[in-house]
């Protein structure tokens, strides 16, 4: 039997053998993001909301997991509704995702901020050339490069075909396309007893306005000698506001109803035959697809074009990495995994949009005529960053200026006059407060 001290002893040899088990554990739970055993574990916040590219992005990261079991991915499901706000949060909460999916218009902030990591250095060179120079520049600031852009998407015509070969008006194609005075013409031509050639969806005008209009010319954001930027309306950022101006206000070819509408709730007008055509993005084709009435037949026709011919803005989606994440390094490497030929293929299939990178942007699944894959993929060559993308200041220029003025302007509450004075005067003393 043993005696009291003898207990005691034994106790105390149990818990230091305990302790020595346990140090490996505690000291593998303590290096910001490695588990038991050394496995690094990153959290990949993704903003896919489609259930065609949930599904795509959960499958490769389940792929990536499978293959790579000392860096182990957690998804996590993010929401392009409060996604600025959000990571803002998680950021200076010190709680950010190691890598971060969101859209080049909205890293500059993040980014002159020091919120993201330079991925200059930590990229491979096979990624780097796969996208185009001109993809590459949405998301670098200041030299640095904070995200990849990896999704992109045009702003195309969705046209009900039954109603343009009944008009005998001529078809525009990438080749061939609408200058901005014929579309003009032609929705004017297509309008009459409670129709309409086209429906203009403005809850959001800004981004819409300032893309479209790269194709006429207009920049409205210019840079001076010290590099600050300011707002400048050119006769060419007039041309695509003062179309749709005239078509809602003087032709009556577009439809006043729907200024107010995103672009899901002008479809089932579409549907009915009440608008010949739609401006959508290119990803509003999945929802065609899935919610027209049998036997409607549609097709995607280019936006117009102008001085600069079919140019326009985008802002693709992007992966970036937060700076401090601890393994900058390992979610690079998952970012080059998802980023693959194959893998953009699948999460571009998956969004209804368009991949960034060259390769994968040659297979034939983006080529075909069904759905109007190949005249968005014609399209490719013309995407340019679009013009706010490395303004500061930029959302509250948009929110509390550009987007009223805008809106007033097309529903004829004002002219053009003060349409201007509001985007430059008022939005130059939004972006001077960023560029002190």
């Amino acid at each position: 039997m043993r005696t009291r001290e003898q207990a005691g002893s034994v106790r105390l040899l149990t818990l230091a053998a305990v302790l020595l088990l346990l140090v490996p554990l505690l000291t593998g739970c303590s290096d910001g993001g490695s588990g038991g055993g050394g496995v690094i574990r990153l959290r990949f916040q993704s903003l896919a909301w489609q259930k065609e590219s949930v599904d795509a992005t959960k499958a490769l990261v389940k792929k990536w997991n499978a293959t790579h079991l000392g860096i182990q991915v957690q998804y996590v499901q993010g929401s392009w509704d409060t996604v600025h706000d959000q990571l803002l949060t998680a950021f200076e909460g010190g709680e950010a995702p190691d890598v971060i999916h969101d859209a080049s218009d909205d890293l500059a902030d993040f980014a002159y901020g020091g919120y993201l990591a330079d991925l200059g250095g930590l990229l491979p060179q096979r990624l780097k050339s796969d996208i185009p120079a001109r993809s590459w520049e949405t998301a670098t600031f200041d030299n640095g490069v904070y995200g990849v852009p990896f999704l992109q998407e045009p702003r195309v015509l969705i046209a009900n075909t039954k109603i343009l070969k009944s008009s005998g008006v001529r078809i525009p194609t990438p080749e061939q396309p609408w200058s901005w005075t014929e579309f003009g013409q032609v929705t004017k031509k297509l309008s009459g007893n409670g129709k309409y050639g086209v429906a203009w969806p403005l809850k959001e005008p800004v981004s819409i306005t300032l893309n479209l209009s790269l194709s006429a010319g207009g920049r409205l954001f210019a840079r001076g000698a010290d590099g600050k930027a300011k707002v400048e309306f050119t006769a060419g950022d007039a041309v695509v506001p003062d179309t749709i101006h005239d078509q809602v206000n003087t032709d009556k070819s577009a439809a006043r109803t729907t200024l107010g509408m995103g672009g899901s709730d002008a479809l089932p007008g579409f549907f009915g035959g009440k608008y010949a055509m739609v401006p959508l993005g290119f990803a509003y084709r999945q929802q065609i697809v899935q919610q027209a009435p049998p036997g409607f037949d549609w097709t995607v026709l280019p936006a117009p074009a102008g001085s600069a011919g079919l140019d326009q803005g985008v802002s693709p989606q992007t992966l970036s990495v937060a700076q401090d994440s601890p393994h900058k390094k390992e979610a690079a490497q998952f970012i080059d995994f998802l980023l693959s030929p194959p893998n953009m293929v699948r999460l571009a299939k998956g969004d209804w949009m368009l991949p960034t990178g060259t390769e994968a942007l040659k297979d034939p699944a983006l080529h075909t005529a069904q759905d109007g894959w190949a005249t968005g993929a014609a399209l490719a060559p013309y995407l340019r960053p679009a013009p706010a993308q490395s303004v500061r200041g930029y959302p509250e220029w948009k929110d509390k200026v550009a987007t009223p003025a805008l809106q007033e302007y097309y529903s004829g509450a004002i002219g053009a006059v003060e349409l201007k004075k509001r985007l430059v005067q008022d939005g130059n003393r939004v972006l001077a407060r960023y560029q002190r």
